[in-house]
């Protein structure tokens, strides 16, 4: 029985190495024409400024807990930059990077899985000056005053849990003007995005715009922003469609603030309202109250506490069906080179709690991080992206980062 296992081990093991070669001929290809392209694209014009930079990731995830217990990947996103100075005060700039991926799952009682994909991550072009700025393309915005869990995640996916913070970007035009007293004001249109971004329970009409804006300002010990959106969703992905047939109009209400007082503290908070009755997802609310600070402890322990509720109504902040939950964020720098980092979340309305344990080691140009994770089986917290399920369980993941 245990020769059998062990050649069936071996099997799999020659499997996953034959896709692997493969896989990275692969995206050493496509790197290649991607990089001689954007290489020659951009020396035919005036140079000012070129970078070229990257970041490749390895990683190794073991959970016995899901039917596919050991999950490896690989990871390269190229990134190059151009500026252009027009004069002392006007420029503009190139930023063009893709996300190469493979993904392979295997498992001693199952066959083997593999995944991946090559896309754009960030393709934008923008013309700015000391107070102004004007961007157009795939990118990220992001806004708001709370440290992870975000009401007002609008448009990127970003887990806290994620050292590399990575997100897919949004097709947008995004215009910025900072006066002197700095106070800011943005105004932005989407077009184009049919996959769901943030918090959102179902996508947008890709092709109908979406349109918004921030005011943020300076408060007394500190700053507020004042934020809006709307947007066409497409009613045939709610989770149950028979409740709507065609699109839905939503706007988006958002308030945030921060302040400095003896310890940094936050309120962030957001409200979706639909102009058709969709039963509970009617309305949609979330409060962010968190708060942080580092005490004198050693090199210095960094605590941030967050509680958050979020609730789906039929009527506006009914709260009939809310959930709350609690986070608590430890960092602690051990010497020059390392980092341990604790995240628990707790879910008061199942009264389960969820502990994520990260080590990170520094290097020159490469970065280890090793993750442990004790949570329930049915899997359940306010986190954006499809892979959650991952972490259901008990497991351990190995993170091994390049940046050069």
């Amino acid at each position: 029985m245990f020769e059998d296992g062990e050649k069936q081990f071996r099997e799999i093991i020659k499997e996953y190495s034959t896709a692997a070669e493969k896989m990275e001929r692969l995206i050493l290809l496509k790197i290649s024409s991607i990089a001689f392209f954007l290489l020659f694209s951009l020396a035919a014009g005036g140079q000012d400024e070129l970078s070229f930079k990257g970041q490749l990731s390895a990683y190794t995830h073991l959970n016995p807990t899901n039917e596919l217990h050991w999950y490896n990947g690989l990871r390269y996103i190229p990134q190059l930059n151009y500026q252009y100075g027009l004069s002392d005060k006007h420029r503009i700039g190139f930023e063009a990077s893709a996300n190469l991926y493979g993904n392979a799952m295997l498992s001693p009682s199952s066959s083997p899985e593999y995944t991946g994909d090559i896309k754009p991550y960030r393709l934008w072009a923008r013309y700015s000056t000391n107070q102004f700025e004007f961007r157009a393309g795939l990118q990220k915005i992001n806004f708001g005053s709370a440290s992870l869990l975000r009401p007002l995640m609008w448009f990127d996916q970003i887990d806290p849990r994620d050292p590399l913070r990575l997100t897919d970007g949004v097709w947008a035009v995004l215009a910025r003007y900072y006066f002197l007293n700095n106070v800011n004001i943005w105004a932005w249109t989407l077009y184009g995005n049919e996959n769901r971004k943030g918090w959102e329970t179902f996508s947008s009409d890709k092709k109908i715009p979406e349109f918004g804006g921030r005011l943020q300002t300076p408060v007394p010990r500190g700053e507020a922003g004042f934020s809006y959106h709307h947007r066409t969703a497409d009613g045939s992905s709610l989770p149950d469609s028979s409740l709507i047939a065609g699109n839905v109009p939503e706007n988006r209400f958002g308030f945030d603030a921060k302040f400095d007082m003896l310890i940094g503290w936050w309120i962030e908070a957001s409200w979706s309202a639909y102009n058709k009755d969709i039963g509970m997802y009617s309305n949609q609310e979330t409060i962010n109250l968190g708060a942080d600070y580092t005490f004198g402890l050693g090199n210095g322990l960094t605590v941030i506490y967050e509680q958050l509720i979020a609730s789906f109504d039929k009527n506006p902040f009914a709260f009939e069906n809310a959930s709350t939950y609690s986070l608590l964020n430890l960092s602690y720098p051990v010497g020059l080179f390392d980092n341990i980092s604790a995240i628990i979340y707790y879910d008061w309305k199942n009264n389960k709690a969820y502990n994520f344990l990260n080590w990170q080691r520094t290097f020159n140009k490469f970065t280890l991080y090793m993750m442990a994770y004790i949570n329930p089986d049915d899997y359940n917290i306010p986190t954006p992206g499809s892979e959650d399920i991952m972490y259901a369980g008990s497991g351990i993941q190995l993170i091994f980062v390049f940046n050069h």
